[in-house]
């Protein structure tokens, strides 16, 4: 084992290749692929669904690279915000780090209240919020165990997803070359009724744009889990080449055959989303199989979706609000790790604290919980905006200070025009995702939908600002950045 697992009081390095792996592709796929994929055939028809996702697809996949090179030089838990700060601006780092815990805290409540919901299919006559504690008090104790636990039940839970996927695509083909009973008109729904596929021109595949993103986001944890990997220069590596191709394999496949088997007037399509699993497209597709059960096996499989993102909301949180603690960004206290299990323990349980309390306010005050989950809204896309300055950074800091290049183990792909690419993409993204709010003239437009949707802007920027003005922190000079410090390799 390496030194920093013998440190008493460290996180322990106790991930497998085959931890990383899977939750880099269980962080794809997701409530996002199962449900809302079928509104994306329908917004831009299974061609222009399918551009979107690939565009979307090609971005994540460079964003990926850029932080698997920086992850694999240097694996720490603090991953995008650590490097924010070292090879950019402390203030950038500090906005970075509590931009995505807060993210994640927030997601961990919402996922707890959408188990209820999802439960609610079965067991419709029991409250909601019961299924929420229960599943809230499991991952609170499978976290608290060790980094080992929270990686192996992700393990398996993303195990169910790919063998959902797999089962899918194989129905799929299957009924496309007539091997099932039900033989739909397959030309007439790939063309969109005559459309060539496409429906609703730029406008339809801005709108995939904005869901195909928020159905990639988690992918970045890979970049958190490398803290606590064994081997990160071979782990990091090979989940992040996994991923690409499996990306491409579920995502672009089970779209084609969506908008291969489903015509897009569909109205099932339109009404697609997590509290209607009747809807979901992997549903239509199996009972026009004739698969009996349909709805309550994909129901099953979105409820392990949806604990699977609660549990990553847990681990990815508490790690960076431990990683802050240590670079002196937050209280000291949430940098104290327990001895024998390599857990952060007061980050981990002031993270849980956080989400219940959002949760709370969902059942007592749906109000302020609005406002809590859109706050949370653009902060995955923010992390990935930072990770493509940040790998920008430090790939000329690498050059400046006389390094050479082909030291690094891992290289991410086409730099620069990788992360510049990502960074345009994903400012895009940003911008895009409230236009029709922009609307007429400045007293016209609709001011609570911009605010609701951009509020995570402006918390960021009051966040890097605020830090900035309070300790006069400046851009780091390429030579000056610390490029010795926590990495692995010369």
């Amino acid at each position: 084992m390496s030194e920093e697992t013998q440190q008493p009081g460290a996180l322990k390095r106790t991930m497998k290749t085959r931890h990383l792996s899977m939750i880099a592709l269980g962080g794809t796929i997701g409530t996002g692929l199962f449900v809302a994929s079928g509104a994306t055939v329908a917004q831009a028809g299974p061609f222009g669904a399918l551009t979107s996702y690939a565009v979307i697809g090609l971005m994540v996949y460079f964003l990926m690279t850029s932080l698997g090179e920086m992850a694999t030089y240097m694996p720490v838990s603090g991953s995008f915000s650590t490097y924010a700060d070292r090879f950019v601006d402390p203030a950038f780092g500090f906005a970075m780090g509590w931009n995505y815990w807060f993210n994640w805290a927030i997601t961990v409540a919402v996922e707890a209240a959408t188990v209820g919901v999802v439960m609610g299919y079965w067991l419709p006559h029991v409250p909601t919020w019961i299924w929420s504690a229960i599943v809230l008090a499991l991952i609170t104790v499978i976290n608290l165990m060790s980094a080992k636990s929270y990686a192996e039940t992700e393990f398996w839970m993303a195990t169910i997803k790919v063998v959902a996927v797999i089962a899918f695509l194989i129905i799929g083909v299957a009924t496309i070359f007539g091997i099932m009973s039900y033989h739909p008109d397959v030309a007439r729904n790939l063309s969109a009724g005559g459309n060539h596929g496409f429906v609703g021109g730029f406008g339809g595949m801005l709108a995939v744009f904005m869901v195909a993103g928020f159905s990639f986001q988690g992918t970045e944890m890979v970049g958190i889990t490398a803290g606590e990997s064994e081997t990160p220069e071979a782990s990091v590596p090979t989940a992040i080449k996994q991923v690409f191709w499996r990306i491409l394999l579920f995502y672009i496949l089970a779209i084609f055959i969506i908008g291969a088997l489903l015509f897009y007037k569909n109205p099932a399509l339109l009404h697609s989303s997590e509290t209607n699993i009747a809807v979901s497209p992997f549903t239509l597709v199996f009972k026009q199989a004739g698969l009996a059960g349909a709805a309550s096996l994909m129901n099953a499989v979105i409820l392990t979706s949806v604990i699977s993102s609660a549990n990553s909301g847990v681990y990815a949180s508490t790690r960076m609000l431990y990683a802050m603690a240590q670079e002196g960004k937050a209280p000291k206290i949430f940098g104290r790790v327990n001895i024998n299990t390599g857990i952060p323990v007061p980050a981990l349980l002031a993270t849980v604290a956080v989400g219940l309390l959002t949760f709370v306010t969902s059942v007592f005050g749906p109000g302020i919980y609005y406002y809590l989950v859109a706050a949370s809204g653009l902060t995955g896309f923010i992390a990935w905006i930072g990770i493509a300055i940040s790998h920008y950074r430090f790939r000329r800091a690498f050059v400046a200070q006389g390094r050479d290049i082909k030291k690094l183990r891992y290289h991410a792909k086409w730099f620069p025009v990788g992360p510049i690419l990502a960074l345009v993409l994903s400012i895009v993204v940003v911008v895009g995702q409230d236009l029709a709010s922009f609307q007429g003239s400045i007293s016209h437009w609709n001011w609570s939908g911009i605010i609701t949707t951009y509020m995570s802007v402006p918390l960021f920027l009051a966040l890097y600002f605020g830090y900035k003005f309070k300790h006069k922190t400046k851009l780091r000079k390429l030579t000056e950045v610390d490029l010795d410090t926590d990495a692995r390799q010369s």
